[in-house]
C-alpha cells in the first residue's frame, strides 16, 4: 500500500528528502534509547515521553506525526514558526526540538485557558519556554498579532477554520516556507484550497493523523 498521495507536483529537493524519511519502516518513534541525544534533546524527550505515558494529558498529534514536525521544521531551517492549536504543548515540543538547532521561535495560539496552562508547564519542564510565545484567545482574531515573515505554519485547530487560517497566514509565509495541516481528511475545503492554488505545491502523508505538507513556491 502506498504511504503517500502526491498532488500537484512535488516539493523542493530538501523537503522531499525530509518527507521521504517518513516512509522508512520503524523510522518514526516517540523516543529511541539507542540514538544518542544532546542533553537539551534528552530533556525535551523526557517530557514528551511523560506526556505519552500520562492518561491525563491530551496529545494533539501521534508521536509519529510529532517527529515529522521536528524533521520538516529543521529541514527548512525555520526561524519563525506559527502554530494554530497549542493544546497541551505536545506538538510544540517536537517543533522546539528543531528550533534549538535553528535558533528559531514558536508563536502558538490556544483558545482553551486550561490547556494553555498545561502547555506552559510542559514547555517550562522541557527547558524551552524561552523559545515559545503562547497567545491565548480565538486565533482567528489573535493571529493578526503575528509580525514579520514566517517560515513554517502548523494548523491543528477547529477544522472549519483551516481555510481562514490559510488565507491569513499565507501572505506572511516566506517563499520556500511550509504550511503543515493535521487531520486533513476532515477538511476537504482546505485540501481543495492548497491543491488548486498555482502558488502552492502539496503532498499528503496519510499515516498517523493525516498531515498535509504545502510549499509556497519561490
Amino acid at each position: 500500500m502506498k504511504r503517500y498521495l502526491f498532488v500537484a507536483g512535488v516539493l523542493s529537493t530538501i523537503t522531499v528528502a525530509a518527507v521521504s524519511v517518513l516512509s522508512r519502516p520503524g523510522a518514526l518513534r516517540p523516543s529511541d534509547s539507542g540514538v544518542a541525544k544532546r542533553p537539551a534533546e534528552k530533556k525535551i524527550h523526557a517530557v514528551l515521553d511523560a506526556m505519552v505515558q500520562s492518561h491525563q494529558t491530551y496529545l494533539s498529534v501521534p508521536p509519529k506525526d510529532g517527529q515529522a514536525l521536528r524533521l520538516l521544521t529543521e529541514a527548512v531551517h525555520a526561524k519563525n514558526v506559527v502554530e494554530i492549536g497549542t493544546s497541551t504543548g505536545y506538538s510544540g515540543l517536537w517543533i522546539c526540538l528543531a528550533l534549538q538547532a535553528t535558533n528559531g521561535h514558536l508563536t502558538t495560539f490556544e483558545i482553551d485557558h486550561q490547556r494553555a496552562l498545561m502547555a506552559r508547564q510542559h514547555f517550562r519542564e522541557a527547558g524551552v519556554d524561552n523559545l515559545v510565545t503562547i497567545v491565548e484567545g480565538d486565533a482567528h482574531q489573535q493571529v493578526s498579532k503575528v509580525k514579520g515573515s514566517v517560515d513554517l505554519v502548523f494548523i491543528d485547530a477547529d477544522k472549519g477554520g483551516y481555510v481562514d487560517y490559510l488565507n491569513k497566514l499565507l501572505p506572511l509565509l516566506e517563499p520556500g516556507g511550509l504550511i503543515l495541516a493535521h487531520n486533513v481528511d476532515m477538511v476537504p475545503d482546505y485540501v481543495k484550497a492548497v491543491t488548486s492554488s498555482p502558488e502552492l505545491e502539496t503532498i499528503f502523508f496519510m499515516e498517523g493523523g493525516g498531515l498535509a505538507v504545502t510549499l509556497k513556491k519561490r
